[in-house]
């Protein structure tokens, strides 16, 4: 059942939430998982995030009911000692364990009712979130989710298209269907109740995107945006042609890789890439998304605070940029 009017998100925010039956009470995810990708570090950026006072926050700010905030997983029982290549995929039986273990997290707040955020942790552990989400809300509400990924690259290379063999650049691929696996330890746990729509995905900031990839989005037709129309048209009339594309009519879920973000603002990533958002705009792709009253679930991934040089204010920056992005997702504003 769609949420009657009256009841919105957090304390703070006047926008009434369409899909979520407790939209005042928010899921955390606290993801400390770095194995679809080789730069260790990034696994400490839910510590970080936290001891920043993003979780205070959003608690005694925006007037969130926490559940589910006081650990952040390291999933280390889920990694076996030996974890040998599978179709050119590294890691393969640790990022399919951990996300599956990420998906029952996930799917156990989001069929509450709750908004879940997820704080990661690289951009393999979607695969884990929205799969989560997807099945939580086709179960609570029988519809399917639409997908916002806010990303500098595509993450939708097949393990054939890869060229480093990364999950972090797969997520997408196993999420559509584009790529799948039979057995259950490299990813044969996805299930149809699991996936995203190619016509239900939208991506904004694109602009480092392997050959294959392109070749992927457009015999697929799906919606994207790079850096080059938000140049050309403004980030308001992007948002406004990608929330179009969905409709106002489904449940979103947003995920956030921050380097989208230009480097001048999120520095201390695995993958940055010049020429990208700046906070202001990335902060904008949130504030609308929340705006909409859809929001359903939201990820922050790839922050990486060790990656900074000691004294540098790369790590302590990016964290902020994290936090801003998170908090206008979840309801604050300029006024």
């Amino acid at each position: 059942m769609i949420q009657k009017p009256g009841n919105t998100f957090g304390m703070s925010s006047p926008i009434e939430s369409k899909f979520l039956s407790q939209p005042r009470d928010l899921g955390i995810v606290a993801v400390g998982f770095s194995g679809g990708q080789c730069k260790p570090g990034v696994d400490a950026a839910p510590s970080a995030l936290i001891e920043s006072g993003l979780l205070t926050q959003l608690r005694e700010e925006l007037g969130y009911r926490l559940h589910g905030d006081d650990e952040v997983h390291l999933y280390t029982d889920l990694v076996p000692k030996e974890d040998p290549p599978h179709r050119n995929m590294k890691n393969p039986r640790a990022v399919s364990n951990v996300t599956k273990r990420i998906a029952e997290q996930v799917h156990s707040h989001a069929k509450e009712g709750r908004l879940v955020l997820t704080l990661g942790g690289d951009h393999s552990i979607a695969i884990g979130t929205i799969a989560g989400s997807a099945k939580a809300i086709k179960e609570r509400l029988g519809r399917e989710i639409a997908v916002i990924w806010v990303d500098a690259h595509a993450d939708i290379n097949t393990p054939e298209t890869s060229g480093s063999g990364n999950i972090h650049g797969m997520p997408v691929s196993f999420l559509t269907g584009l790529a799948s696996e039979d057995k259950e330890e490299f990813f044969g746990w996805l299930k149809p109740d699991h996936l995203l729509s190619v016509k239900k995905l939208v991506y904004i900031g694109l602009r480092d995107v392997d050959p294959g990839e392109k070749r992927i989005l457009r015999e697929n037709g799906i919606k994207a945006f790079s850096m080059h129309d938000i140049d050309k048209h403004g980030i308001g009339r992007v948002m406004e042609m990608a929330l179009g594309h969905i409709g106002n009519d489904t449940p979103i879920h947003l995920s956030f890789d921050v380097d989208a973000l230009d480097p001048m603002w999120a520095p201390s990533t695995g993958t940055p890439v010049r020429g990208g958002l700046t906070l202001r705009e990335g902060d904008f792709i949130c504030e609308c998304v929340h705006e909409t009253g859809s929001l359903v679930a939201v990820d922050l991934v790839e922050v990486n605070p060790t990656l900074a040089a000691p004294n540098d204010v790369g790590a302590h920056e990016t964290v902020r940029a994290g936090c801003s992005l998170v908090r206008c997702a979840l309801g604050e504003s300029l006024l």
